[in-house]
């Protein structure tokens, strides 16, 4: 293959779906854009729709509904030709994007356990005080069970495949990105999750946006995650369905 054809057929790649920084994108013709913003109608916004459906009218339980579409979604990403997974998995966290979460981590975090305990103080510290052993549960489980395919679906999934659609509109794509993560969240019924995920779902995006490491989103979102159950705010994402009726 002469360099003339490589450089064509990694344009025809990028034009499908991207992971290559903006200047490299290549844009899908309008065809092909307007059926990704059908999809992303579909994925981001009716289907958040219908869960939440599911879960208040018919009483199903929050795992049996949201855990087989997230993976739904996983697969269909590892479907994508033009996507490796050992690629996404390779790049770690370096030690400025390290010192970046962490720094953020203690002053957001700071602000949001202050908040906690003005406004919920029967609530604050609730879980590791009066149930240590569901506490450490939710500690350990938690940024293996939900964060991954969450950050695999709204950060790789997302930009991999929509980031074309973009191209070098930087903030518009974290800032709809972050409006959709929030807008998922819709299934707890409760405004405090959709806002609180709205903005940490901004943030994430920033950070895939400016690392393209899955590891960086995923430790910064686990971070925040286990704050919430900490300091008495895991009551805004609970739905209360235990079981089906």
């Amino acid at each position: 293959m002469d360099a003339v054809d490589e450089g064509r057929q990694r344009s025809a790649l990028r034009a499908r779906g991207t992971l290559a920084r903006a200047q490299a994108i290549v844009r899908p013709d309008s065809g092909r854009r307007a059926r990704l913003l059908l999809e992303i109608g579909v994925l981001f916004i009716l289907t958040p729709l219908a869960i939440r459906y599911a879960i208040f009218t018919w009483r199903v339980p929050l795992p049996m509904v949201l855990q087989p579409v997230l993976l739904g979604l996983v697969a269909y990403l590892l479907w994508d030709a033009t996507f490796k997974l050992k690629r996404e998995l390779a790049i770690g966290v370096s030690r400025s994007a390290l010192r970046s979460i962490l720094a953020a981590f203690l002053v957001l975090g700071a602000g949001v356990a202050l908040w906690a305990s003005q406004q919920i103080p029967h609530r604050f510290l609730h879980l590791p005080v009066n149930a240590p052993v569901v506490w450490i549960m939710i500690m350990i489980f938690y940024p293996l069970v939900s964060v991954i395919p969450q950050e695999l679906v709204y950060r790789t999934f997302f930009f991999h495949r929509y980031g074309p659609l973009f191209a070098d509109a930087r903030w518009l794509a974290i800032g709809v990105n972050g409006f959709l993560f929030g807008f998922a969240h819709i299934i707890f019924g409760s405004i405090v999750s959709i806002v609180l995920t709205a903005f940490l779902g901004v943030l994430l995006a920033w950070r895939y946006h400016a690392t393209r490491s899955f590891w960086a989103v995923w430790l910064e979102h686990s971070l925040y995650g286990c704050l919430v159950f900490t300091v008495g705010l895991g009551q805004y994402f609970f739905t209360g369905v235990a079981s089906v009726r």
